[in-house]
């Protein structure tokens, strides 16, 4: 009875030590409380129970969708501009020790940010010069996370929602600007110089 009890606890000790982490994870391990500077992984990891805690903390990239915001722009034009953002992260210990959950502290970052930066700017620097808007993002997003061990590798703005008055006078602006344009064409075309065999007289 003795030698049994003595196994499963053996085999009890072992699955609490003995942890394996895949290529792409790391552990960040606290040993009575204080982080141990040096994350665990990849591969098997054996750990003190009890005395050790381990977090994994994954290192791919992730791919954050930032649902859409409200935005009131510069010239006074409210529209819903929503974005994806590309991060990962390169320091776990940080990750872990500076934020309480950075996934979600990120989420709300580019949230902020993405209302801010397009409330800077007018309608027509959104609709047109979306990549400047991107780096803008990115750039923001990027210094202040940082401090929390996360690299932001890329912002894009998916899509912008025109409320449905914007979207009828920009088509109708549109369709005033085609009509313009022809009537430019058929001026010019009638009051276009005669060629030289045009101005021969018939005989």
């Amino acid at each position: 009875m003795f030698y049994i009890l003595a196994i499963v606890l053996i085999i009890l000790f072992l699955s609490a030590a003995i942890k394996v982490l895949r290529e792409y994870e790391r552990g960040v391990v606290f040993r009575l409380g204080r982080v141990l500077k040096s994350t665990k992984g990849p591969g098997l990891v054996i750990i003190i129970p009890i005395i050790d805690k381990l977090i994994r903390v994954s290192l791919r990239l992730v791919a954050m969708d930032v649902p859409p915001q409200d935005v009131i722009t510069k010239d006074n034009v409210s529209l819903k501009v929503n974005a994806v953002i590309y991060f990962r992260v390169m320091d776990p210990n940080n990750a872990i020790i500076e934020v309480e959950n950075y996934l979600f502290a990120t989420s709300q970052l580019a949230q902020t940010t993405l209302r801010s930066v397009c409330g800077q700017v007018e309608l027509d620097e959104i609709l047109s010069e979306r990549e400047k808007i991107n780096t803008r993002l990115q750039s923001i997003l990027d210094k202040h996370t940082d401090p929390w061990g996360i690299k932001v590798s890329n912002v894009e703005v998916k899509h912008i929602d025109l409320p449905d008055e914007m979207q009828r006078a920009m088509a109708k602006q549109a369709e005033a600007e085609r009509e313009r344009r022809a009537k430019v064409i058929n001026a010019l075309g009638e009051f276009r110089p005669l060629t030289s065999w045009q101005r021969q007289p018939r005989r």
